[in-house]
């Protein structure tokens, strides 16, 4: 389809895409941080970076100092002091299994080129609980609603976990996030407190994303993707659809996700984790997935010191009458799409299979 553009970080091999679109390694030198720091700053005079170095006073010192600092290369044992119960056995074995996975794999491919991105992009999307020490990076469509929602009771603003809303966790600024601290507050947060990231199968977190945002009324999503992306990938689009953006079909949608001249941005809710939580410059204790969703939250907070009351919510945090997006929903959404749009999506998402040790889908 002459209309129909390759992404242009999967026109190289694999192996090139693998080393050179995550960017990051789990160790800041002067070579690396402090040198792109240096250049971002000669080359731009209102960066963030700038911005925050000349509001806070002595504030350039600290930067050196802690932008010079390695970060851990090896994970840590975890604290499992508190682990009472040998149910856990099994879920323990698992959780170092994906750990060491991960470090391995960021250790064959996550040095290969420097981190360039500025440490308070790096870190925007960690949430922080200072009671228990817990940072948790935001994974949308894996459990996120409900992981906030544990943070809220866990910070004492909330007694129940089932009567926050989904616009309190959402909308609501009760949770502070990790960019919100000074470069003290973050490193010493990165290098003291309890790390964890949740993810789920990226096909099926896609599809997820999709039924969320585009199969049901949305006053964001459907004028701002929704427009644009029918726009420029419906022929002889009526003109209803364009005025209003609704009925975006998944077709439609996966043209725009692999459109390298996308008519609008990237979205967190589709937005790769490689690219959402930097795996491999942030060493995370703790990594959970969304199909073990339960069983790995409630090990994790029993790990933490949670209250023993405390359980990790099941209900669906929005459109519930709707089946959970599984792998057999997943199935009937690729049928509407060419084998090589199946083949361009995980193409897309290849880090995140990888990293995360998830099965190649079939295709």
């Amino acid at each position: 389809n002459p209309k129909f553009h390759m992404p242009e970080d999967v026109r190289e091999k694999k192996e090139n895409l693998l080393l050179n679109s995550e960017r990051s390694t789990r160790v800041l030198t002067k070579t690396s941080y402090s040198q792109g720091r240096d250049q971002a700053l000669s080359k731009s005079t209102g960066s963030p970076t700038e911005k925050w170095i000349e509001k806070h006073q002595g504030a350039k010192t600290l930067f050196n100092k802690f932008s010079n600092r390695h970060w851990p290369v090896d994970i840590h044992p975890l604290n499992k002091s508190l682990v009472k119960d040998n149910k856990w056995k099994k879920t323990d074995e698992i959780q170092e299994k994906r750990r060491s996975f991960l470090q391995e794999f960021c250790k064959k491919y996550g040095r290969v080129s420097r981190h360039q991105s500025h440490l308070f992009h790096t870190v925007s999307r960690i949430y922080v609980e200072d009671k228990h020490k817990i940072l948790y990076c935001e994974v949308p469509k894996a459990g996120c609603s409900n992981w906030k929602r544990i943070l809220m009771v866990l910070n004492g603003l909330a007694s129940s976990a089932y009567n926050i809303s989904h616009d309190a966790v959402h909308y609501g600024k009760h949770l502070k996030k990790l960019d919100s601290f000074d470069l003290k507050g973050i490193y010493t947060r990165l290098n003291t407190y309890t790390k964890a990231v949740f993810v789920r199968d990226p096909m099926e977190r896609l599809v997820s994303a999709f039924r969320d945002k585009f199969e049901h009324p949305n006053s964001y999503y459907h004028p701002v993707f929704g427009k644009a992306i029918i726009k420029k990938y419906r022929p002889n689009a009526c003109e209803e659809a364009l005025i209003n953006g609704s009925g975006v079909r998944f077709k439609e949608f996966i043209h725009y996700l692999l459109d390298s001249h996308r008519p609008v941005g990237m979205d967190i809710h589709w937005e790769k984790v490689s690219k959402l939580c930097y795996p491999c410059l942030i060493n995370y204790d703790f990594v959970g997935k969304f199909e073990t969703l339960e069983e790995d939250a409630n090990y994790f907070l029993q790990m933490i010191g949670a209250p023993k009351e405390l359980k990790f919510p099941n209900f669906k945090d929005r459109h519930s009458s709707d089946e959970r997006t599984n792998a057999q929903v997943v199935r009937q959404y690729l049928k509407d799409l060419t084998r090589t749009e199946r083949q361009l999506i995980y193409d897309f998402y290849y880090l995140d299979y990888l990293m995360f040790n998830y099965t190649t889908p079939f295709l």
